[in-house]
């Protein structure tokens, strides 16, 4: 793996960083029973990372900003400066803290804390990996690494297995000239795009496709909206769960998805925050993540994700029609082909100059074209252990780009439900109200299913 480029994507959440937008994607996991204790768990957690190389890698820069950085193996890899203890008994005031501080660029871009001194027998594990090196379902993949079927997992080995050496990085003249190679490369294939999709008569009837996505993204822009104002870099992250068993009845009793449920429930949500503040309610234009990896794609390595965009009915005061208008729309929006097509003109996208890539990564994180981002990922189902601590909830923490002060993710994991908004401290600092209107939309859709 020494060596591999960051792909286009991957370089467009490097290019939005500011020391007020950190782009890492974070995650709260928290666990009930036993209390390993601190060294054990780092242990656990540095003997289950070792086999994954990308955890070993930091970024390298092509001179002269000619291409995308590449990963190279970090010769000073230490795990004891990434898997970190999380002093204190208040999980809020650690979680914030923890989220809110930037990555180090200079070495592998990720950090585990494991807080130990929660009051009760708990513990919770605090992660936080560059959205240029994960995307939820590489998150979910380093929970497949590091989670055990069974609380009796085998003990850490003896003599735990050496770290492998790490390969040669290539100098910064051999980094400049593979950087012209694929450069020039990337040029020819993009002046020859037109006429292979000329000459193609299948890839000419996507054309209307692609022009109703475009539209779809571009229009309606995003309106004004106080979730869309600067901030100043400290995070608020707020946890709210609900049972997966009542979202399984949702979706039975209304015939539609769970992702529909999920943004109905934000939609709602907001609607009562904008209420709460004196606000009127008013459609929110949200992004929405979406996977696109195939069974060839490694989870482990960087982003397979593509969006879609869609207005959020929270001017609708009735919960029943806010669910089906998103229903409605989420399903064209798949017969539509949304997601590939989005993901189709990214693979364009990716062959431009390096300042257009720059450019349109900007303007994609613009607030015209979003108020917020919503993410829903799928954790296991079944009981999933660490060291013996049975996993209780896991709540993710979806990164804020330039003027957007809340993003909220959704995981369902361990049969529950759990929601987490992500907020700018100093624009939103009643974000902890807004998780209750959320919780309280949920609700809402209950009482209107029974």
């Amino acid at each position: 793996m020494s060596a591999t480029r960051l792909s286009a994507l991957d370089a467009s959440f490097l290019a939005v960083e500011s020391a007020d937008t950190p782009m890492h994607v974070g995650w709260v996991a928290t666990f009930e029973g036993p209390r390993p204790g601190f060294a054990e768990l780092r242990d656990h957690l540095a003997e289950r990372l070792g086999s994954a190389p990308r955890y070993r890698q930091k970024l390298a820069p092509v001179p002269l900003g000619l291409h995308e950085p590449v990963w190279v193996d970090d010769p000073d890899f230490d795990p004891a400066a990434h898997l970190l203890h999380a002093e204190g008994e208040d999980l809020d005031a650690i979680v914030d803290g923890i989220l809110s501080t930037p990555l180090a660029r200079d070495r592998p871009l990720w950090e585990l804390w494991i807080a130990d001194e929660l009051p009760g027998d708990g513990f919770a594990v605090i992660g936080k990996m560059h959205h240029c090196m994960v995307d939820g379902a590489a998150v979910a993949e380093l929970g497949r690494r590091i989670l055990d079927a069974s609380p009796d997992a085998a003990a850490l080995p003896e003599t735990p297995a050496p770290a492998p050496a790490p390969a040669p990085s290539p100098s910064p003249r051999a980094r400049l000239a593979r950087g012209a190679l694929d450069r020039a490369a990337d040029g020819a294939r993009l002046v020859l795009a037109p006429a292979r999709f000329a000459a193609d008569p299948g890839r000419v009837r996507e054309l209307p496709g692609l022009a109703r996505t475009v539209a779809h993204t571009l229009l309606p822009p995003a309106p004004g909206s106080p979730l869309n104002v600067a901030g100043l870099g400290a995070r608020r992250h707020v946890r709210v769960s609900r049972s997966l068993d009542d979202l399984r009845a949702l979706r039975r009793r209304f015939g539609v998805t769970p992702n529909d449920i999920v943004l109905a429930a934000c939609a709602g949500g907001l609607r009562r925050f904008a209420a709460r503040r004196g606000e009127p309610p008013r459609r929110l234009k949200t992004m929405v993540p979406a996977d696109v990896r195939s069974a060839d794609d490694d989870a482990a390595a960087g982003n397979r994700i593509t969006f879609t965009f869609l207005e959020l009915p929270c001017d609708e005061p009735d919960p029943l029609a806010r669910l089906e208008a998103i229903s409605a729309v989420t399903a064209q929006r798949r017969r539509d082909g949304d997601a590939e097509d989005m993901d189709a003109a990214f693979g364009l996208i990716a062959l431009t100059p390096p300042a257009v890539q720059r450019a349109l990564a900007h303007a994609f994180a613009h607030p015209r074209l979003s108020n917020l981002t919503i993410s829903s990922v799928a954790g296991p189902a079944v009981p999933r252990y660490l060291r013996g601590g049975r996993l209780r909830e896991v709540h993710s923490a979806v990164p804020l780009s330039a003027r957007h002060a809340l993003s909220i993710g959704v995981v369902t994991v361990a049969g529950r439900v759990c929601f987490g908004l992500f907020a700018d401290a100093h624009a939103l600092p009643d974000a902890d109200a807004a998780g209750e209107d959320v919780g309280a939309a949920f609700d809402e859709l209950l009482a209107v299913a029974a």
